[in-house]
């Protein structure tokens, strides 16, 4: 699997690298910790963090959540790390656009009507959807912070992000 690499001087294009085991070993501890924190404050179920780090066994699950706490030698898969950056991208989100957490959570766990959402709680998205619904929460989240459709005016109810109101890339 490869990344894009931003340039270090201006006009410089993009290289796509390797990410190593030595990369991801630097990250896997203080990324699984921070998701620990965050799904510990959103009250999430053992289940969903399970589901949302890619459904790796209990035993291995566990096992990786000791290593963290201890701040011992870990190295997460590719495909879990990139899910735990998109879970911090929603909190992030959730952190600038709802000054009150309460808010937040209301928003996360409430049913929305929006054609991405389609009746679902964003959570569930995220949590039923696999990296493809975590990505997809990420993305509108991201999209109404840039200033797209989704967002409440002043006194007014919310307004979906229309699918094509979002930029994939």
């Amino acid at each position: 699997m490869n990344i894009l690499h931003l340039p270090e001087r201006a006009g410089a294009e993009p290289t796509a690298q390797p990410i190593d085991a030595a990369a991801r070993r630097r990250v896997s501890g203080p990324g699984l910790r921070t998701f620990l924190a965050i799904a510990e404050r959103y009250d999430m179920p053992t289940r969903d963090r399970i589901v949302l780090l890619g459904e790796p066994s209990n035993s291995t699950y566990h096992e990786w959540v000791k290593k963290a706490r201890a701040e011992a030698a870990l190295t997460l898969p590719l495909d879990t790390l990139t899910r735990i950056s998109g879970i911090l991208g929603i909190h992030k989100a959730l952190n600038i656009l709802f000054p009150v957490e309460a808010e937040a959570m209301t928003w996360l766990k409430g049913q929305h009507h929006g054609e991405v959402f389609g009746g679902q709680a964003p959570i569930e998205v995220a949590v039923e959807g696999g990296l493809d619904g975590i990505l997809t929460v990420r993305r509108y989240l991201d999209a109404w912070r840039g200033g797209l459709r989704g967002g409440p005016d002043a006194g007014t109810k919310f307004e979906p992000v229309r699918e094509e109101d979002v930029v994939y890339s």
